[in-house]
């Protein structure tokens, strides 16, 4: 008996371990690619969430988010945590996402940078409730759609889907969404990158927000990357008078002779400087100029100096004179609390935003002269450097050649951004930064940032997913 049940063991062990190792290898198989169309919608869906956390910075409150999308993560087998920030003022804390998609270790890890709190929004611009996150007829409609909640649900699903499908990159993948970018920053992006470096994994690049592509006609479509940006110069200025009953004006009250200080501000004109940055930027786009205008948009530092008309066309268009020239826009006013009473401080808040090179601490020098007042005092809210990334590194090559094999018309340009995002903060300790999210906006849709009616497509954010993916493949190939 023993030898048959020895041949029977071995026989029922052997059909064992085949049905073990086919059930394993069907386990490991990739798992199929979703459609475009049930990728959108899973994306849509958790943006809708997303958005009906309300993070309005100040005070933020961002903790709640980051554990709802921490908690994605996890569900998707990823390792993931909630990382406590400084919390300032915001009674629910200010926290950040963090998670991390493990490669085989060969290449440098990238951040996929993006940011968790919103800017205010007043229901009675809005079409829709701007918090409610409606999906309706292919879009996500709300605050933080576009800016940036929207960047932070496509590097989510860029990391959920690639562990889904079993793909193995040469780098570890760092998802990283952070509190308080739309005060600055130093109290998110700024704080980990000084205080907790070791959440990057050692990482050599990181994209965020900043860039992306616009939507072209039959010439293709615009592959603009953000390298570099202006920065910003935030100050107060406050005046000092004599106090009293609103009956009784003071000769020297503070509030006139505030507003006579802002009146000279408002009449101040920076000088026109093209910096190297934006000659280049300006140099790639001379294939899509105007009509006639290719050449002056190749040698732009000459021909706004010796072309007056051009000069004239160009600068009437906002987007191109905050690019070559240091801005300032006044943007808040403090004085008094009654009607009646003459305040003994007044202040103006004012948003000065200088071109790559430009210091807080020399234009601030540029105020005060402005101002013309000892009596007004000028003191900086926030400022920081600037630096540039280059465009021969593998990260800046790898979305040309996506670019390139999508739209063999596309035009790949290297960004300067008027406004500034977290980027900086990771460049100046030595990361290869840039500014780039995979969707197509038309200039309709770029209105929505920071303004009513905030959308993005279902459609946008499923091609977001599949073009970051191929982004990180071909930065393996780069490599």
């Amino acid at each position: 008996m023993l030898p048959i049940l020895q041949r029977n063991s071995v026989i029922t062990v052997t059909i064992f371990v085949a049905c073990w190792a086919l059930s394993c290898a069907g386990a490991s198989q990739p798992a199929p690619q979703l459609s475009a169309s049930v990728l959108g919608a899973r994306a849509a869906s958790l943006l809708s969430e997303a958005i009906r956390v309300r993070t309005v910075s100040p005070p933020g409150n961002e903790k709640p988010l980051a554990q709802l999308l921490v908690g994605r993560l996890r569900e998707s087998g990823l390792e993931a945590e909630v990382i406590e920030t400084p919390r300032g003022s915001a009674p629910l804390g200010r926290a950040a996402a963090w998670g991390v998609l493990r490669g085989s270790g060969r290449g440098r890890p990238i951040v996929l940078l993006s940011h968790l709190d919103v800017v205010p929004a007043d229901p009675a611009e809005w079409a829709v409730d701007p918090f409610a996150g409606e999906v309706s007829q292919g879009y996500v409609t709300g605050r933080g759609a576009l800016d940036a909640k929207g960047v932070a649900i496509v590097h989510l699903f860029t990391l959920t889907e690639l562990a889904r499908r079993g793909v193995k990159l040469s780098r570890d993948v760092v998802f990283l969404a952070t509190p308080d970018e739309e005060m600055g920053g130093a109290a998110g992006a700024g704080w980990l990158a000084r205080q907790r470096r070791d959440l990057l994994r050692g990482a050599g690049y990181l994209l965020t927000e900043g860039g992306g592509i616009a939507a072209g006609d039959e010439r293709g479509a615009i592959w603009g990357i953000g390298v570099t940006e202006k920065t910003p110069c935030w100050l107060r200025v406050t005046a000092r008078g004599v106090p009293g009953h609103g009956s009784v004006p003071a000769r020297n009250a503070a509030v006139p002779r505030l507003i006579a200080g802002l009146d000279r501000i408002r009449q101040l004109e920076t000088p026109v400087r093209v910096v190297p940055e934006v000659a280049a930027m300006f140099r790639e786009m001379a294939h899509r100029a105007p009509a006639g205008e290719g050449p002056a948009y190749a040698n732009l530092a000459a021909a706004l100096a010796s072309d007056s008309a051009f000069r004239e066309r160009f600068l009437a268009q906002p987007s191109n004179a905050a690019l070559v020239h240091n801005t300032l826009a006044i943007t808040e006013l403090h004085g008094s609390d009654a009607t009646n009473m003459i305040p003994a401080v007044a202040s103006a808040h004012l948003d000065a935003r200088l071109l790559p090179g430009e210091t807080c601490e020399s234009f601030t020098r540029v105020v005060e002269r402005t101002l013309a007042d000892p009596g007004l005092s000028v003191e900086p809210l926030l400022a920081f450097s600037t630096q540039t990334a280059a465009t021969d590194t593998p990260l800046y090559q790898a979305i040309a050649q996506v670019a390139r094999a999508t739209d063999a018309h596309s035009l790949v340009v290297p960004r300067v951004n008027a406004g500034f995002s977290d980027a900086h903060y990771f460049r100046e300790i030595g990361l290869a930064a840039y500014g780039f999210v995979p969707r197509w906006l038309h200039p309709d849709d770029t209105r929505g940032i920071h303004g009513p009616d905030e959308r993005i497509s279902s459609e946008n954010l499923a091609r977001g997913v599949e073009m970051m993916i191929r982004i990180l493949e071909e930065l393996d190939r780069q490599e």
